[in-house]
C-alpha cells in the first residue's frame, strides 16, 4: 500500500448505513424515514415493483436496488449526500431519492 490511509467513514460492503435514512419516489410515494439502510432499500424495490416499468427498466432498477448493493449504495449516501436515480413509465419519470436523515 502507499500509505495514504483513507478519510472515508462509509461502511464496508454488507455493512449496514449508520444514519437513518430517507427516501421518496416523487409523483409515487411521500417521504419515508427508516432507521436502516435495508429497510429503505427494500421500500423502494417494493414501490418500483408497483409501476409499470419496462422489463429493462424494471431489470435494472431491481439490480440497482438489490439486497446486495447495500454497500454500494451506504458508499453513495457517505460520499455524496443521497442516491438518485428515475423511474421512467413512458415520458413521465419518477425521481428516486434516498438521502441521510440527519447531518452526520
Amino acid at each position: 500500500m502507499s500509505g495514504v490511509e483513507s478519510t472515508s467513514t462509509a461502511p464496508e460492503v454488507g455493512a449496514e448505513f449508520p444514519y437513518p435514512v430517507t427516501v421518496e419516489i416523487k409523483g409515487a410515494t411521500k417521504a419515508a424515514t427508516f432507521t436502516r439502510l435495508a429497510d429503505a432499500v427494500e421500500a423502494v424495490r417494493s414501490s418500483v415493483a408497483r409501476l409499470p416499468l419496462e422489463e429493462a427498466d424494471a431489470k435494472h432498477l431491481g439490480e440497482m436496488f438489490a439486497p446486495e448493493s447495500l454497500g454500494r449504495i451506504a458508499r453513495q449516501l457517505d460520499d455524496f449526500g443521497a442516491v438518485r436515480t428515475a423511474a421512467w413509465v413512458g415520458i413521465e419519470a419518477y425521481v428516486i431519492y434516498l438521502r441521510p436523515a440527519q447531518t452526520r
